[in-house]
This record gives structure tokens, C-alpha cells and sequence, in this order.
């Protein structure tokens, strides 16, 4: 395994609000998190999960600790950088943001928009080729509201990996999905990631797709309280640093 984490968390630590209201939501996070690692991250409502992701995606400033993407560091950084840093990182959410106005081919074709090495023709391979992939080959001109919810998802699965990011965040992506749509979907993003040689740090509350993780992380009101490999790696749990 390459030896250089895509994502490196040390003593990152994160606050809402300012002085009396100012509430601590984050406490002292350690996590290192490794190329082609698909990572599930599991907790309560509100135990930063999500603000976690946020941090990690380059969507929120950084206030205390240190945080690398690529090894990039995060805190401090200018605006102009986090654009780049966000280049490398593929987003995926529970409800799906397709704009409605645009079909799946324009919707995916967004990802692309910063991408300017590619030709017309590469941008359009590209498109087609990550759509197919996806299984949405005979749909590549439908607008969302002619798409089923599961539909939806490839399409945002799509957009997330056409520019063949280094991580790829989810959050709850199958929240919104039958057991067979969800399932469906994070195979894909599984068969896809791996073939990209990409990371996935995925949110859930779905206890049926937990054995597609190399590793699973437990939040607990702000702490990393648990970092445990599964079976594929080994079966015994790893204390959070």
C-alpha cells in the first residue's frame, strides 16, 4: 500500500458559532485514510459526520489542527487553492442536485467545466464512456424528471468520478433508495473507484452496505471513537488515535 495518506487528520478540532453561543463540535480528530481505501463513516445524527466530510471536501475553512488533501495543507490556505484542491475531489450527497433543466449528459458535463485540457471530443468520450459505465447508456439525453431515484444517483455518481478524482466524499447516498437501488449504487461507485484507482470516505446510516468498506469509522458526539478494519483486511478492531 502506498505509504502517503490521500487524506491525513491530526488534532483537528472544530467550533460553530462565536463567543457564548460558540459550541465546540469536533474534538482532537486523528485519521489517516490511505489510496484505494474505501472508508464507511457511521455515527448518530449529529455527531459530525457530516461537518467532518465538509472539512475534508475543502467546504469549510479549517480553525484548528491540520488537514491534508493530497498532501496539501488545508489550514491557512488560500481560497484560490482550496478551488484547486477541490479539482481532485469527487462529491456525492443523499439528494442527488441534478439541475432539472439540464439532461444527464449536461448535468455530468458540469464536472468537466474546470477541466479545460480536454478536448471537445475527450470531454464527450469521457461523458458518454462514464455514463455507460453507470448503466444509464439508453438515458444519456433525459432530463431528471423522466429518471427514476435510483436513476438520479448514477447520474450523480457520474458527475462525481467523469473527471477521475483522487477521493471521492458521499454522504448518505443511498439514504434516499430502496435496498436494491442502494445497493446497485454503491456497487458502482465500488467497480468505478477501484477501476480509477480513487479513495472513498462514505457517510451512512445503512448497515447493508457495510461490507463493501476496507474500514469503518464510528463518530460519537464529535470524537472518532472507533477506527475498525473489516474482515477483507482483519477482524480485529483498531482503537481510535
Amino acid at each position: 500500500m502506498n505509504t502517503t495518506p490521500v487524506v491525513s487528520i491530526k488534532n483537528l478540532n472544530h467550533y460553530f458559532g462565536e463567543g457564548q453561543l460558540r459550541k465546540h463540535t469536533l474534538f482532537d480528530i486523528n485519521l489517516d485514510i490511505y489510496p484505494g481505501e474505501i472508508v464507511l463513516m457511521t455515527g448518530p445524527s449529529g455527531s459530525g459526520k457530516t461537518t467532518l466530510l465538509t472539512l475534508i471536501g475543502a467546504l469549510r475553512s479549517i480553525q484548528e489542527g491540520s488537514l491534508k488533501i493530497l498532501d496539501q495543507e488545508l489550514h491557512g490556505t488560500r481560497k484560490s487553492k482550496l478551488v484547486k484542491v477541490r479539482r481532485d475531489i469527487g462529491y456525492i450527497f443523499q439528494a442527488h442536485n441534478l439541475l432539472k433543466c439540464l439532461t444527464a449528459r449536461q448535468n455530468v458535463q458540469m464536472s468537466l467545466e474546470l477541466h479545460n485540457h480536454l478536448s471537445p471530443q475527450e470531454t464527450n468520450d469521457r461523458i458518454e464512456g462514464i455514463l455507460q459505465a453507470v448503466g444509464l447508456g439508453e438515458r444519456i439525453d433525459y432530463y431528471p424528471d423522466s429518471l427514476s431515484g435510483g436513476q438520479k444517483q448514477r447520474v450523480a455518481i457520474a458527475r462525481a468520478l467523469v473527471s477521475q478524482p483522487k477521493l471521492v466524499l458521499a454522504d448518505e447516498p443511498t439514504a434516499a433508495l430502496d435496498s436494491k437501488s442502494g445497493r446497485d449504487v454503491v456497487e458502482i461507485m465500488r467497480s468505478l473507484a477501484k477501476e480509477q484507482h480513487s479513495t472513498i470516505l462514505l457517510v451512512t446510516h445503512d448497515n447493508r452496505i457495510l461490507d463493501i468498506a476496507d474500514r469503518i469509522i464510528h463518530m460519537e458526539d464529535g470524537y472518532l471513537a472507533q477506527d475498525t478494519p473489516t474482515e477483507a483486511t482483519t477482524a480485529a478492531p483498531v482503537p481510535a488515535k
